[in-house]
């Protein structure tokens, strides 16, 4: 397994997690101002990103070091491909949702969840790619 597929194995779970996080913190206080769920949710996505990279760099010192090759840049450019359409449709959806309650905070909530949900989606569809040798 390369290390840029363990990267995308280990920020899918940070992300997954951290959604989660999100989730909870959006739903203990659906009216508190955005800053109040979003602040917390992006230190602790910085922290476990940074730590979970180090961790993978320091098991892999020449793998991590590596450019991205033909393969991989291909990989990594059709998975954010993929995802970018995905973001698009949850704001879409997002916005049709504001238009139809006029809920400013819902529908900051609901983009954010879909920015979460994207970038999971690409770290999926990384995962998948490398492993259908694409």
């Amino acid at each position: 397994m390369s290390f840029r597929e363990k990267s995308a194995w280990v920020m899918a779970a940070v992300m997954v997690l951290t959604g989660l996080y999100y989730g909870k913190l959006a739903l203990a206080a659906p009216d508190a101002p955005a800053g109040a769920t979003l602040v917390p949710y992006v230190v602790v996505v910085v922290v476990l990103s940074v730590v979970v990279q180090i961790v993978l760099a320091v098991a892999n010192p020449k793998e991590a070091d590596a450019p991205a090759d033909e393969r991989e840049r291909a990989i990594i450019a059709r998975a954010g491909n993929w995802s970018g359409i995905a973001l698009g449709a949850g704001v879409i959806s997002a916005a049709i949702g504001f238009t139809a309650h006029g809920n400013g905070t819902l529908f900051f909530h609901l983009v954010i969840g879909a920015l979460i949900a994207s970038q999971v989606l690409e770290y999926l569809f990384q995962i998948v790619l490398y492993r259908r040798g694409v």
